[in-house]
């Protein structure tokens, strides 16, 4: 059975009269997903892509950070993720946190994270995290786990008792939005759906939608 909404009043969002700033709206929901207990993985957010052939993908991926600059995530970006983004460098992420009932959809363009913040995040993995993405040629083919695991050996007897560095094809992305939708669920289906969009000089109008 669905559970019924959920009100929490230290984040609501007045649709009606919202933040002039998309972000801190976004940051408002996001500090409280991370407060619920029982949100899983409150980062996780879903990333649509076009590949270089025009086909449409979307898989699920980690926010690292936001500001007022946009959301940003790190990956291999010789994947097939990075490959589209190359291609094709725009994207739309949407984060669902159903136990709040909200959703926020972000659009825009895409672009490289500084290597200075590319290195910052790197060093904070754990050493097998960063391990694992030094042996892994992600969306690429392989036999067996087998030959996978052989893959981080050989990384691990390579960088024994050193640092591991970043890959050169290994690194952040940010979006810049463009379009954020703000949805918050109610009774009856009777939603609040809100809308920013950013204009020439960088600032954002926003519109309420009909559910």
């Amino acid at each position: 059975m669905k559970h019924p909404p959920i009100e929490h009043p230290a984040s609501a969002l007045n649709f009606d009269h919202p933040p002039q700033a998309p972000m801190e709206a976004f940051a408002r929901w996001y500090e409280a997903a991370h407060e619920a207990t029982t949100v899983p993985n409150p980062n996780a957010m879903s990333l649509a892509t076009i590949d270089p052939d025009g086909k449409p993908s979307v898989r699920v991926v980690l926010c690292r950070g936001f500001d007022a600059r946009g959301v940003v995530f790190y990956t291999n970006r010789d994947s097939r993720k990075g490959e589209a983004l190359r291609a094709h460098p725009r994207a739309c992420v949407n984060f669902h946190w159903d136990q709040l009932d909200r959703q926020i959809r972000i659009e825009g363009s895409v672009a490289h994270t500084t290597e200075a913040e590319s290195d910052g995040y790197w060093n904070s993995r754990p050493r097998e995290n960063r391990v694992n993405a030094c042996a892994s040629q992600q969306s690429r083919p392989i036999g067996t786990r087998a030959a996978l695991e052989a893959a981080v050996q050989e990384f691990e007897t390579r960088f024994a008792g050193q640092d591991i560095p970043r890959p050169s094809h290994w690194g952040g992305f940010r979006i810049a939005p463009e379009r954020i939708e703000f949805w918050q669920g109610h009774k009856h289906r009777l939603h609040d759906r809100m809308i920013y969009l950013r204009q020439d000089d960088g600032s954002y109008v926003t519109t309420r939608l009909c559910p």
